[in-house]
């Protein structure tokens, strides 16, 4: 009778043990930290658009004419281009956007002790820029004509 009770005991124990490896087995088996998880997730997040680097018009209706602006960590300055020459028409703060929502846009406040001698500036105390789909733009406005400039980055 103690040689049955041991092999039942026995067989109940290695079905116990057997059954208890199969659910370890279906269980999670990630190894990744949560530190981990938390900067993969940063990674794949949609991230700010850098904004900073030069920027050149795309719709000019002149070749030989067009604005080009740079834009630093908190500075934004805008100049007319033509063959022989460049005129600063733009210079004033910039606001880095902080999501990679779009339409982004801000409101540069004008640096008029650069702008107040330069014949082709701007006399706007603040201007709207607006970055969308890759491209910067603002309205423009000479001789009784407002237009809208477009910006890429080169």
């Amino acid at each position: 009778m103690k040689r049955k009770s041991k092999r039942l005991f026995a067989v109940l124990l290695a079905a116990l043990v057997g059954l208890g490896a199969l659910t370890a087995c279906g269980g999670n088996t990630s190894t990744q930290s949560a530190s981990e998880t938390d900067a993969q997730q940063a990674e794949e997040a949609p991230q700010p658009p850098d904004l900073t680097g030069e920027w050149v018009q795309v719709n000019s209706e002149s070749e030989d004419s067009y604005q080009e602006a740079t834009i630093t960590e908190d500075t934004i300055t805008v100049n007319w281009v033509a063959p022989d020459s460049t005129a600063l028409y733009w210079a004033g703060t910039f606001e880095a956007p902080t999501t990679a929502d779009e339409p982004y846009s801000w409101d540069s406040v004008n640096d008029t002790e650069q702008t107040s001698t330069a014949i082709l500036a701007s006399p706007d105390e603040t201007k709207t820029f607006t970055y969308e789909d890759g491209q910067i733009s603002y309205e423009v406005s000479m001789m009784g004509v407002t237009t809208t400039v477009r910006l890429e980055k080169q």
